[in-house]
């Protein structure tokens, strides 16, 4: 039985957005829709039936432009989709909603060669966007959030981070301009290929994580970089935790900052190798550190690794390996970028903490002793020089385990404590947002109200993501 907001999204409905963007481009039909319903969410966010939604895919800025100004006249709900990598349920519609899919805006807009930037389309994948750079092959973009079929619009409106963070910062220090639709249709473009830029409100930076919530984008320039072409990874492992991290700091203020330094409890680097049927090279210790650095001669590199090494030992290391293939070095970041997946079908939820990178020992004992008081274990990982600790929060036989909540709330006050944020780069979406209250005031978040109304005069924009 269709709902009564369902009932909204009539044949005549489906016919105007027809009319925009081609019968081919319109899906009304519930079985061909499922896939459009979801993301990579581990939390159960239940989407609206599929005969509430009806999916269409826009071929151009402008298609998208009358889709929105269409759902802003009838009051429709508009989700907008990506990828769908995400991981805060942001784009599971949840209402009958317009689901709108950029996966048609998939162009190469313009390479710009003297100003170092390249501009696409917004349904541009990650691997899509490193493809078209392999016609440029001195050239490359630091972002990598894991999943290459992430879309470029996608990791915009979610700031994606990932490993490169360390030397390279997030999504938003990449980003010059964006062309978005808003909520009421207009088509603007917010910044552009200026490095400076200091008039009135910064209403790019503002729609950089705003979840598709504040507009659609759909063209992005972006900031290109030149590549070193040597790489090296460096494995190195501890007794203790305390150990890892201490060295950390000291390798920045050294001088040195790699591409990537990635912690790992040991037991969940076995784990994730047995998962993908690889040998894991450590046998000595309990925790590793995965270095990841490129330089612009071989000769930096083994420099650099050598300092490492030496720093390393000199705070208890106990054993180091440089993996110099490419093989080699591969296998290492597949062991490292399938620890979620190789405890997926354990895990109730996985969490996204950041902290002051100072304080990443003292938030690991936390994680452990939380765990502990539960009877539980919640094995970790982390970006652990930008202070952002995956852990996974594990079922109890199978089933969410009842002390979920108090868990996860008790690891998210002691983040907080640090001066901390509940999600560093998956996102508020729906499934953090009832958790904005511990991180921020009642006037902080009526700000942010405020904000979501003045771009959304009429609250149709991905309704039930980050705040009401």
């Amino acid at each position: 039985m269709k709902t009564e907001t369902a009932r909204v999204i009539n044949e005549e409905i489906i016919g105007e957005l027809r009319n925009i963007s081609g019968n081919d481009w319109v899906v009304s039909d519930m079985s061909q829709m499922e896939s459009y319903l979801y993301d990579e969410t581990e939390l159960a966010v239940r989407p609206v039936a599929a005969d509430g939604c009806v999916v269409v895919k826009p071929g151009t800025a402008e298609e998208v432009s009358g889709i929105v100004k269409l759902a802003n006249e009838y009051k429709i709900p508009v989700v907008p989709r990506g990828g769908g990598t995400g991981l805060c349920g942001a784009a599971i519609p949840t209402k009958s909603s317009i689901v709108v899919s950029l996966e048609r805006l998939n162009k190469l807009v313009e390479f710009d060669n003297k100003n170092i930037m390249i501009t696409v389309e917004a349904g541009v994948t990650l691997e899509g966007l490193l493809e078209m750079l392999k016609e440029h092959d001195k050239l490359f973009f630091p972002v990598h959030p894991g999943d290459e079929g992430a879309q470029i619009g996608g990791m915009v409106v979610e700031n994606a981070g990932g490993v490169r963070a360390v030397k390279h910062g997030i999504m938003r220090n990449h980003i010059k301009g964006v062309e978005v639709v808003l909520p009421t249709g207009e088509l603007v473009t917010l910044g552009g290929k200026l490095i400076k830029n200091n008039m009135g409100y910064d209403l790019l930076h503002m729609m950089i994580g705003s979840e598709g919530t504040l507009g659609i984008v759909t063209k992005v320039t972006l900031k290109l970089y030149a590549k070193n072409p040597n790489i090296g990874t460096l494995l190195v492992s501890f007794n203790t935790t305390e150990e890892a991290s201490d060295i950390v700091p000291k390798i920045l203020q050294d001088g040195i900052t790699p591409l990537a330094i990635e912690y790992m409890d040991r037991e969940v680097a076995l784990e994730s190798a047995e998962h993908i049927g690889q040998a894991y090279p450590a046998t000595e210790g309990s925790v590793d550190l995965m270095f990841i650095l490129d330089e612009a001669t071989e000769d930096e590199l083994y420099e650099k690794c050598e300092r490492i090494v030496g720093m390393c030992e000199e705070n208890g290391a106990v054993d180091s390996l440089i993996a110099e293939s490419t093989k080699e070095q591969r296998a290492l970041l597949e062991i490292r970028s399938n620890v979620y997946t190789a405890y997926k079908e354990n895990i109730a939820d996985a969490l996204d903490i950041a902290v002051p990178s100072g304080s990443v020992p003292d938030m690991l004992k936390d994680i452990s002793a939380i765990a502990k008081k539960y009877n539980t274990i919640s094995p970790a990982v982390g970006h652990i020089a930008d202070g952002n600790v995956h852990n996974f929060l594990m079922l109890d036989n199978g089933e969410i385990p009842e002390y979920l909540d108090d868990m996860r709330n008790e690891m998210y006050d002691a983040a907080i404590s640090y001066g901390g944020t509940v999600t560093a780069e998956h996102g508020t979406g729906k499934t953090r947002k009832r958790h904005m209250e511990q991180q921020y005031s009642a006037r902080e978040i009526e700000i942010m109200q405020n904000i979501k109304k003045a771009f959304d005069p009429n609250g149709i924009f991905n309704p039930g993501t980050i705040v009401d």
